[in-house]
């Protein structure tokens, strides 16, 4: 009697379900990126490149003018566009040039055994929870012109009263002051996590080779945080040209556009009709900007992680 070894008998072929249902686990999320995502980006490139001549004409083909526009000042949408791109750009980079230091000694000032401690890291932490809407309507009544508690506290020194909200010079520092509120309190977080990270040892050990305070911060814990600053660089950069709820409250981006970002500009024109390529190349342009800072993010990191590994 000759006895066959299983590895000589035929494979039977998998039911045709099992071999299915990988494609059917993955075929909602592959849906919902078509839908939500790969479409609109397609129809976005694809009324950028067209206008409208007239509300009630069709769409014409113009290719790359409607990006040509969006930088021509003498063009009505580039006058807008370049000066709120600017705003974007300043009011991005003044929110991280302060909340990231002030985030990183708010965390090294919460990562030592103090009274209370989860009481402070809670109270730096709550700007985080509050919804922005709600935050920005407490701001907005701060920087109110008569009943403001800012200007009630100049009046109480007998110092003249500023239209913070309404004075283009200071508009759009008040808002830069709302968002460093809102996100120092997110960057401490990361902050603190790394700095939990660093073993005790090295301090301890630089502290035996003569080394100060100043130097293990310099020489240590910047180092060693390096990557965890890069990363809030990179997110930071990314909140900041999606900034919309604060800009509803206070102002709309007045007055003359001086508060005015990116992405809420693009909402203001959305149901514009002779706008549709403008808005349209708008779009492109930011979710160009966001891949790059997205994919800088990934990139770097890898990098990072094979420079440790050599």
């Amino acid at each position: 009697m000759t006895v066959v070894s299983p590895a000589a008998e035929p494979r039977r072929g998998k039911p045709w379900l099992q071999r299915a249902l990988p494609y059917l686990l993955v075929a909602p999320t592959l849906i919902f990126i078509t839908m939500f995502t790969l479409r609109p980006a397609v129809q976005a490139l694809w009324d950028s490149a067209h206008s409208r001549p007239r509300a009630n004409q069709p769409f014409a083909y113009v290719g790359s003018q409607n990006y040509e526009d969006l930088f021509n000042e003498r063009h009505f949408i580039g006058r807008q566009y370049v000066k709120i791109l600017h705003n974007t750009l300043v009011f991005t980079g003044g929110t991280l040039v302060v909340s990231l230091p002030l985030a990183l000694l708010l965390a090294m000032l919460l990562n030592r055994k103090i009274r209370a401690l989860g009481l402070w890291r809670f109270c730096v932490f709550y700007p985080v929870l509050l919804p922005m809407i709600g935050g920005a309507t407490i701001w907005a009544f701060l920087f109110s012109d008569s009943i403001g508690l800012l200007n009630t506290i100049l009046r109480s020194f007998n110092l003249g009263t500023v239209p913070w909200l309404l004075d283009p010079d200071t508009v759009l520092p008040s808002v830069i002051a709302v968002n460093i509120w809102k996100q120092t309190g997110y960057f401490m977080l990361f902050y603190l996590a790394g700095l939990q990270g660093i073993p005790r040892d090295i301090y301890e050990a630089a502290e035996l080779d003569g080394a100060g305070l100043f130097r293990q911060f310099w020489n240590l814990t910047l180092p060693l945080l390096r990557r965890t600053t890069l990363f809030l660089l990179i997110i930071g950069v990314t909140f900041g040209f999606q900034t919309v709820e604060q800009l509803e409250v206070m102002g709309r981006g007045n007055p003359a556009n001086r508060s005015n970002m990116l992405l809420y500009y693009i909402f203001q024109l959305r149901n514009e009709k002779l706008n549709t390529g403008h808005v349209a190349a708008m779009t492109v342009i930011l979710a160009l900007i966001l891949l790059i800072f997205t994919s800088s993010n990934f990139f770097l990191f890898e990098r990072g992680r094979h420079d440790e590994k050599a």
